[in-house]
């Protein structure tokens, strides 16, 4: 049998998320005048049917049906991004020139999303194929195991990060790929080195785009004087930006979360959700929550995500096979890390990716993606070794 605390805590998100966009989406229903229910609906249609995919996938069987959703999600959704810069503008919707949306019967749907899940099966079956303990490897040895894993995130980072903009779904993947690598049985020492060139990667992305280097300096603006104050003043003052470079939605998010206070302001009562900050119903819905719902509501969230994280570690934890438990894991951290993105940019920690709150944010793709995930999980739950 299914895991069934993972699918209940699961559909209490979904629940909390169509409840979080009629709340927080009040104000651009008015602004493009739309009904008021305009956003909430497709929550609620994106929700049930998210929680009709999980229980059906739950059904199958993980010898027989795991391999062909993987791949089918690998294989489709690349050749999706792909072909997306040479479809025509009817068939995709496009943001800063970048293609990122597929436009399905109405609605929109991201192939990165269903990529992530894809490619982390795809690395949990490589992995399992290939990589194990390193049994005194050397560094070099181990990279050159895994020198075509490293081709294949290459070619998925450019897709992603040059061609559909979108460097956060990179930081995600790249951490998840990290932390299966070490779980898959690497040394320290190659997982140290990795990590490194990953920084630098990074950096790289950051100071090839103008915008990047705005968003960077939008942030700093704000963090530098709680920074700056451990060191010297005349290292400080050449740390320093001018304080016009104007940290608009951090600044926002923040005076959000502070107006929510312990027990929040209500249900409908925010007021930075009132044209302060953009569309806080998709990538800043952890600030609406804690203006509305307070920190009670914050922990509340944080408790629950907790709770489902443990279900999947658990899972993968005792799962039968090594493919089965790095593909359980994998699934984890991508939840994982997509949550702290997101809450360490609207609280100001590090600079806002645009990633989504996954179950919590308004978006069908993300929501979609992420239960195909957690359907497959349940999946390998039936075989696990369960209490």
């Amino acid at each position: 049998m299914a895991d069934r605390k993972l699918f209940s805590v699961v559909a209490l998100l979904i629940g909390i998320s169509i409840v979080l966009t009629y709340s927080l989406s009040a104000y651009i229903t008015l602004l493009f005048e739309l009904n008021q229910f305009h956003f909430a609906l497709r929550q609620t249609v994106f929700g049930f049917l998210s929680i009709f995919i999980i229980w059906l996938l739950a059904q199958g069987d993980p010898d027989k049906h795991l391999s062909p959703i993987g791949f089918s999600l690998f294989i489709g959704s690349t050749i999706l991004m792909i072909a997306m810069p040479f479809l025509p503008e009817f068939l995709v919707s496009a943001v800063g020139g970048a293609k990122r949306w597929i436009k399905f019967f109405g609605f929109s749907l991201a192939p990165v999303e269903f990529f992530k899940i894809g490619f982390v099966y795809f690395l949990a079956w490589s992995f399992s194929r290939k990589l194990g303990h390193h049994g005194g490897m050397g560094v070099k040895e181990e990279y050159i195991r895994f020198a075509p894993y490293g081709i294949v995130f290459i070619g998925a980072m450019f897709v992603i990060a040059f061609v559909q903009n979108d460097l956060g779904q990179v930081v995600v993947l790249g951490l998840t790929l990290l932390f299966m690598l070490m779980f898959a049985g690497s040394s320290f020492r190659f997982f140290l080195t990795l990590l490194i060139g990953a920084v630098l990667f990074f950096l790289f992305f950051i100071f090839t785009a103008e915008h990047r280097i705005l968003r960077i300096k939008s942030w700093w603006a704000l963090a530098q004087n709680n920074i700056l104050e451990i060191f010297p003043e005349a290292i400080a003052e050449q740390l320093r930006v001018p304080t016009e470079v104007e940290p608009y939605q951090i600044g926002h998010s923040l005076n959000a979360i502070h107006n929510g206070g312990l027990f929040g302001v209500g249900i409908s009562n925010g007021t930075f959700k009132l044209g302060f900050l953009s569309e806080v119903h998709t990538d800043f819905v952890l600030a609406g929550l804690a203006e509305e719902f307070g920190f009670i509501g914050v922990l509340f969230v944080v408790v629950l995500f907790m709770m489902m994280l443990q279900r999947i570690f658990k899972i993968a934890n005792r799962a039968r096979d090594s493919k089965n438990y790095l593909f359980s894991l994998g699934v984890g951290l991508l939840l994982a890390f997509a949550f702290l993105v997101n809450a360490y940019g609207i609280s100001g920690i590090t600079p806002i990716k645009g990633i989504s709150v996954p179950f919590l944010s308004y978006g069908g793709s993300t929501m979609l993606a992420a239960s195909i995930g957690i359907g497959m999980v349940l999946m390998i739950s039936k075989k696990a070794r369960m209490d």
